[in-house]
């Protein structure tokens, strides 16, 4: 059994996929092919499917006009190392998009997209509940998170 995540793009799914595998290591592209016959989206070719990964994920998307906009409901978590891979994406996805609280940003295409430092689910898993709720305090204050902040935090 496999299981894939599914995207459905309005438009522009080309040059979303494009960016999201430039910037995620161990990303690629591995297939595109474009349904012929007519749709409900338009006429033959107008509709295509991706197929690529994300780090070890697998996703498959379609181009095929609108249908529901992207919401909360789903989102892709990305965790990472450092703060400078944190400013990265948060540069990078956050580009015509919009950015919201607590490390949570919507492209330019309206996929929502969490970035958080390795460091926080550590933290979080922290056998003191007091570290746990001064971390707690300390991100929901944040936009994009910060590590050195919450690290403080955690110290008290």
């Amino acid at each position: 059994m496999k299981v894939t995540q599914h995207l459905w793009f309005e438009k522009d799914m080309a040059a979303a996929i494009a960016l999201y595998t430039s910037l995620i290591p161990g990303s690629k592209i591995v297939s595109t092919t474009a349904v012929m016959g007519e749709s409900p989206a338009g006429p033959s070719g107008s509709v295509s499917i991706t197929a690529f990964t994300l780090g070890d994920q697998d996703y498959m998307a379609i181009e095929a006009g609108p249908l529901d906009p992207f919401n909360h409901s789903f989102s892709i978590m990305v965790e990472v190392d450092t703060q400078a891979e944190i400013d990265r994406l948060w540069d990078a996805l956050g580009e015509g998009g919009s950015i919201e609280q607590c490390g949570w940003l919507r492209d330019r295409w309206g996929l929502c997209w969490q970035i958080a430092p390795k460091r926080l689910g550590e933290l979080m898993r922290d056998p003191d509940p007091m570290v746990i709720k001064r971390v707690t305090e300390q991100m929901l204050k944040m936009v994009k998170l910060d590590i050195a902040p919450l690290d403080a935090a955690a110290k008290g």
